[in-house]
């Protein structure tokens, strides 16, 4: 296991995070999250060495080893296969075997082992070299992004691969549902702080938000108790009589640390520019074949789609295998060798993918490139979308060139935000986006009335959007109806029950476990998870309850003090002066015991979490 103290880090006047702590336990798997630009790389790279702290350390046992996916992509090897078992320990180096099941479950085929590496695609020699890290059986493994080079049947296998990790694992990912699959604790960055929660992302922000209101109440209530505080010494500051009861009431105020309003986190917010359509069918292909040579063997054959308004058509299958070309089809990009595409007169396509950002003009601001996507626009609408897509005040202003890949992302959304559209081609478009902006997209996505067609391998959007599943199987696409629940429940994944790596990882019958006896402990395991935790959880309400009616009830002391103090009614003043410090005092015990109850509750939880994860490691 690791130790994180107190580390802090800063780029010039901007602080990334301060006080930064937590530890990793054994076997414990943890989701690193946080919005762009709060530190989350920065973070890990300061873990493995490659970037020092401004303060703080990280304490690592001797002999603990870490792993992570090299960005250096030279290697020294003739073939795939062997460059592959250069990241196996020296005492397993003749084990081939092991090598070959993550190349397979990573999307290489038999005929990409005997490949020179440097043949590879950019984004299978990312992959060589995550299956590099994965066989060398680091004690604590770091993954930044790993699925943004991988097709979804190999993030599917990714996640059974990592939920089965035998030590630690800090997993970055804007892919919520494959973060959510794997991890037993979550990490997360927020407001320059970390926090350590047992649990996944939704448990996580759910804490946050809880933290937050009660924070900010209390706030509220420290500063009308100062205002009430700050009336009285005022009014009755030159009254000898009541001189005691001012000085008591400075020292308190002295006392009283003053609490920040809580900073307003920027973040994507925003609605696509829908244009009216009147008609039912925004588009028709029909008999559709193209391969980029023009010939035989065809990438796509003979394929038919009508997109109908509102409908939500998801492209998926493994990369290679056509969907970003049928993307440039539809769109018009490239013309089929045989069939046709017909939009309707009246549609207005909105297109975004990552190729495209050969359309960005270095020279340009951000603000004129969004402005001239709609000429029809005006620069405030235009200032507008660039805030929307979080760059603020002079931010719009950053030439494109000075870009990072994700900003250009940004700017690429942008321009579809500024150009009425009645249907959506989007090609991969979270790949740049944090979780809590690819949470906006979706809910942006699901509020737009027109037709969206997009290519992802995000499977929470596959859930949560999917209407019409076009999925890359068995050597052609093909249009299947329904949800794509509907679609693993009827058809599912053919590729990945037949591929090698399913075959080489697949356990015996003998030493499968018992899933009958598993779901039975799991239900114990839940039973007695409940009963822990409901008394706490009822502790916990019924404190919270008490605090706000004290805090309540103190403030209208104060009030009657005001009065009584105005009116000279010493024996009032007294009776009341006591009933407030009383209930202070009670508030703040009040206070003590729920930080106690909310520890225990926290420790629990992780507990019962811990013995279910152990269950499902089984």
């Amino acid at each position: 296991m690791i130790t994180v103290d107190n580390l802090s880090k800063s780029f010039g006047a901007r602080m990334l995070f301060d006080g930064v702590s937590f530890s990793l336990g054994f076997r414990e798997r943890a989701g690193l999250v946080g919005r762009n630009g709060h530190g989350k790389t920065t973070l890990l790279r300061i873990i493995l060495g490659e970037e020092q702290a401004d303060s703080g350390t990280v304490v690592i046992p001797r002999h603990y080893r870490l792993g992570h996916v090299s960005q250096n992509l030279s290697f020294n090897c003739a073939s795939v296969i062997e460059e592959g078992c250069l990241g196996l320990p020296e005492a397993h180096r003749e084990e081939k075997w092991q090598v070959e099941k993550i190349l397979y479950g990573l999307g290489f085929t038999d005929a990409d082992m005997v490949r020179r590496p440097e043949e590879l695609s950019g984004g299978f020699q990312v992959r060589l070299n995550l299956a590099k890290t994965l066989v060398s059986a680091p004690n604590l493994l770091l993954l930044d992004e790993p699925t943004n080079y991988l097709d979804i049947t190999s993030i599917r296998w990714l996640a059974r691969f990592l939920i089965q990790w035998p030590s630690e694992l800090l997993l970055i990912t804007h892919d919520r549902g494959f973060m959510d699959g794997v991890i037993t604790h979550t990490v997360g960055l927020h407001r320059g702080k970390a926090r350590k929660i047992a649990g996944g992302t939704d448990k996580f922000y759910a804490q946050i938000i809880r933290d937050e209101e009660i924070y900010e109440k209390t706030r509220m209530n420290d500063e009308r108790r100062r205002k009430e505080i700050e009336v009285f010494i005022s009014r009755f500051r030159a009254k000898a009589r009541l001189g005691s009861l001012v000085q008591s009431r400075v020292k308190l105020l002295e006392k009283q640390d003053r609490r920040d309003k809580l900073e307003k986190i920027k973040t994507l917010d925003f609605s696509f520019n829908e244009a009216p359509f009147p008609g039912k069918y925004v588009l028709t292909a029909q008999g559709i074949t193209f391969s980029y040579g023009g010939q035989e063997p065809w990438l796509i054959r003979d394929f038919d789609l009508t997109i109908a308004r509102g409908d939500r058509v998801c492209v998926i299958g493994r990369n290679g295998r056509g969907k970003s070309t049928m993307l440039r089809l539809l769109t018009g990009e490239l013309t089929p060798a045989g069939g046709s595409v017909s939009p309707n007169p009246n549609t207005k396509p909105g297109y975004y993918a990552q190729t495209n950002m050969h359309v960005l003009r270095p020279t340009l601001s951000i603000e004129d490139e969004v402005l001239s996507a709609n000429p029809s626009g005006d620069r405030q609408a235009a200032r507008n979308i660039c805030g929307a897509m979080l760059f603020e005040g002079d931010d719009a202003l950053k030439k494109i060139a000075v870009l990072s890949g994700g900003e250009k992302s940004r700017v690429l959304l942008a321009r579809i935000l500024s150009t009425p559209a009645n249907i959506l081609f989007l090609d991969e478009p979270t790949n740049h986006l944090d979780m809590e902006s690819c949470d906006a997209l979706l809910a942006a996505l699901d509020n737009f009335d027109g037709a969206v067609v997009m290519v992802t391998h995000n499977e929470m959007f596959l859930h949560a959007l999917a209407t019409r599943i076009v999925v890359f199987q068995g050597g052609n696409a093909v249009v299947h109806e329904g949800s794509y629940q509907n679609f693993l429940e009827r058809i599912g994944w053919e590729e990945e029950e037949a591929s090698p790596a399913a075959r080489a990882g697949s356990p015996s019958q003998d030493s499968a476990p018992n899933k009958k006896e598993i779901r039975r402990l799991r239900s114990l395991v839940i039973t007695r998870r409940s009963k822990a935790l409901k008394p706490l959880e009822t502790k916990i309400s019924g404190l919270e309850k008490a605090i706000a009616s004290q805090e309540e009830e103190l403030a209208a002391v104060n009030r009657e003090l005001i009065e009584a103090s105005r009116q000279g009614l010493s024996a009032r003043i007294q009776e009341l002066s006591i009933r407030a410090h009383d209930l202070t005092a009670r508030t703040e015990s009040h206070y003590a015991e729920l930080d106690e109850i909310t520890g225990r509750h926290e420790d629990e939880t992780r507990r019962f979490d811990e013995e279910l994860a152990a269950l499902g490691d089984a």
